[in-house]
């Protein structure tokens, strides 16, 4: 770094050792006493002498590992109206949530965190590991230590949200560059549009399998070839499609109020589900009795990946969990709200773990399909109750896991297009287009790998944010700079991009990119 300072000697100048640095223009942002280098210098510096008329000019800062300091703006609400944002950066779904809009108690971050949990792909977890020669308790420990250290990055990025309330696409803001946030932004936007749909279509079929026979076996059941599935099939797809975009089109309060008020239903038909199975197979002796299949070193050869496929499971909502902890009433309310997330998750998994076992003494096989199973069981008030059970998890968990993070990139991208409803609609749309229902059928393998192997890739950008978050800026953000394109802001950068940041999220993605597209060529890319 060169040094700075930067002597002329001017003679027949009376002071010949002229320091350049002070003849720059004084910004506020920069430290008088903090190093600095040529490549810091963002004004021009004229520098006169009774003999000698210098002129030197000095590239704009561009990235560098150490940024700007903050202006000193830190805690939001009233402050957010004390400056003029620029207009390009904010609108009224990017500006920092006031403290009429922090109403989340912690009892509400934990019904987030049931919604999220309750849904059909939970339900298999512990299964799947017992499948693979675990005992049942292995299983279920397996799934709650992963989450109870997934809890460190959740609470950790949730911090911002909640001190500052700003969203994840505003936050990025500080690490990637005001405009180099889209990169991360969009990125898990694709993730969500591309479960946004299979989840849709999931829950739509869930309807469909659930119907009576009469309609199933319908004209309206024949697959229409330009299509790729029976109008019925589509038909339950679009409606539940419907029902979603009419809970996301009320905003986050209608997401808030979908999670609360969904919570307590979710546990009461889960609690039924598990009744049921214990009085129909006489306990859960089956259940008990599933002993490890496993010696010692296979044990620990099948623990590691799947602890690790287990914390990736919420991978992507830890990235962008400010979205919601930026409703937060408090830091405790944020942490204490998240912290059941391991029990929330122990305890369905071991209820998709009983159920299943107890399929075997009652049916005289394993059911695995928590929709086929209730299919099974038969009978108008069960097919209604599982209609509403199976279509509030997929949607509770859908909306939260797949939108809220889609429409807050779109929002980001373009303030003055979209609104969280415009881009919450987009994302919507984006479902249909990708035809899920083509994609499962053709090659499910493939849009599983694809889409879980992607988000993997995501994981560097976690890292990027928590390590500039709190080991550079030390928790202490401008919000003014947030929303501003000025040179001279702390999050300009070099022209609104980080290119340290930047780098380091080449550098993390590189290493598991071989491995990915060996895997997904292994499945048949190119044929789907």
């Amino acid at each position: 770094m060169a040094s700075r300072y930067i002597s002329f000697h001017l003679h027949p100048h009376p002071h010949p050792h002229l320091s350049l640095y002070s003849a720059l223009p004084q910004n506020p942002k920069l430290s008088r006493h903090a190093p600095t280098s040529l490549f810091s210098a963002v004004k021009t510096a004229t520098i006169k002498t009774s003999h000698y008329h210098i002129y030197q000019s000095f590239p704009k800062r561009c990235a560098t590992l150490t940024p700007m300091a903050s202006s000193g703006q830190s805690s939001v609400g009233a402050k957010f109206d004390e400056f003029e944002p620029d207009q390009t950066f904010t609108n009224d779904d990017l500006k920092p949530t006031t403290p009429s809009q922090r109403n989340f108690h912690w009892w509400e971050m934990a019904s987030l965190w049931i919604g999220l949990v309750v849904g059909i792909p939970s339900y298999y977890m512990a299964g799947s590991l017992v499948d693979l020669g675990m005992a049942w308790w292995q299983g279920i420990a397996t799934v709650v230590v992963a989450n109870m250290i997934l809890l460190v990055p959740l609470v950790l990025t949730g911090h911002p949200g909640t001190k500052y309330g700003i969203s994840f696409p505003v936050l990025a803001r500080s690490c990637f560059g005001i405009r180099g946030a889209h990169v991360p932004t969009l990125l898990r936007a694709l993730v969500g549009c591309g479960w946004y749909g299979i989840e849709s279509w999931i829950g739509g079929e869930a309807i469909f399998l659930l119907l009576p026979n009469s309609i199933k076996q319908s004209s309206f059941s024949q697959l229409l070839p330009w299509l790729g599935t029976s109008p019925l099939e589509f038909a339950c797809f679009i409606a539940f499609w419907s029902v979603q975009l009419a809970v996301v089109w009320k905003g986050m309060e209608g997401i808030r109020d979908l999670e609360k008020y969904s919570a307590p239903i979710l546990i009461i038909l889960t609690s039924i589900l598990l009744i049921w199975a214990y009085v129909k197979a006489n306990g859960l002796g089956h259940m008990l009795s599933l002993s490890s299949r496993l010696s010692s070193p296979e044990f620990w050869s099948l623990f590691f990946p799947s602890l690790t496929a287990n914390i990736s499971f919420w991978a992507t909502i830890a990235l962008n969990i400010p979205d919601f902890t930026r409703f937060a009433k408090t830091q405790r309310d944020q942490i204490i709200g998240q912290a059941g997330l391991p029990i929330f998750m122990g305890a369905f998994t071991f209820v998709g773990l009983a159920v299943t076992s107890s399929t075997t003494v009652i049916f005289g096989q394993v059911i695995s399909n928590p929709i086929q199973l209730l299919g099974r069981i038969g009978g108008f008030t069960t097919t209604i109750l599982a209609i509403l059970g199976i279509s509030l998890a997929t949607i509770t968990t859908n909306i939260a896991a797949n939108v809220v993070a889609p429409a807050n990139a779109l929002v980001n991208l373009s303030p003055s297009l979209f609104t969280f409803r415009r881009g919450a609609l987009l994302t919507a749309l984006l479902g249909i287009a990708f035809q899920p229902w083509r994609l499962l059928k053709s090659s499910e393998s493939f849009v599983y790998t694809w889409l879980v192997g992607y988000s993997a890739l995501l994981g560097p950008i976690g890292g990027i944010v928590l390590a500039d978050y709190y080991l550079i800026h030390q928790t202490d953000l401008s919000i003014k700079d947030l929303y501003s394109s000025s040179p001279g802001g702390a999050y300009y950068y070099c022209g609104g991009f980080n290119l340290a940041a930047m780098a380091a999220l080449v550098f993390g993605i590189l290493p598991v990119i071989p491995g990915f597209l060996q895997k997904v060529c292994h499945i048949g890319f190119w044929q789907v």
